[in-house]
């Protein structure tokens, strides 16, 4: 999991995370809805097929990803983005937990810290 802080109040930053619109900004290629709600991520022009597992407005959503036949997995990959935002200093901070097979810890926090900063431009901080 890595935490970045992100200058942007929860409401500007949700829809980003939550819309396929607002992911295909930064996030992927293009991003799609099915018929059956199932979400398409699009990378390097491959179909990656996810359902939005869980979400709550303004502060946390997840996608588990689903196998070649758009089923579930066992053991599946996810992706959880949360919004936490201090009482204190009323800084706002992305939480992301890309839970996947990509073991190279590196490789993983630099495209996670290319795609976060590609995102902060989008929300001006």
């Amino acid at each position: 999991m890595v935490e970045y802080p992100v200058n942007a109040s929860p409401k500007i930053l949700y829809p980003y995370l939550a819309s396929p619109s607002g992911l295909a900004q930064w996030f992927c290629q293009d991003v799609r809805i099915d018929e059956d709600h199932r979400y398409n991520f699009i990378w390097d022009n491959q179909p990656h097929f996810a359902e939005l597992n869980s979400h709550r407005t303004n502060r946390s959503v997840r996608y588990v990803f689903l196998d070649q036949n758009k089923r579930h997995a066992p053991d599946a990959n996810y992706l959880d983005f949360t919004i936490e935002e201090s009482q204190l200093t009323q800084e706002v901070y992305l939480r992301v937990l890309d839970y996947s097979e990509e073991t190279d810890e590196v490789e993983l926090q630099e495209m996670w810290d290319g795609l976060v900063q590609q995102l902060r431009e989008l929300v001006g901080g």
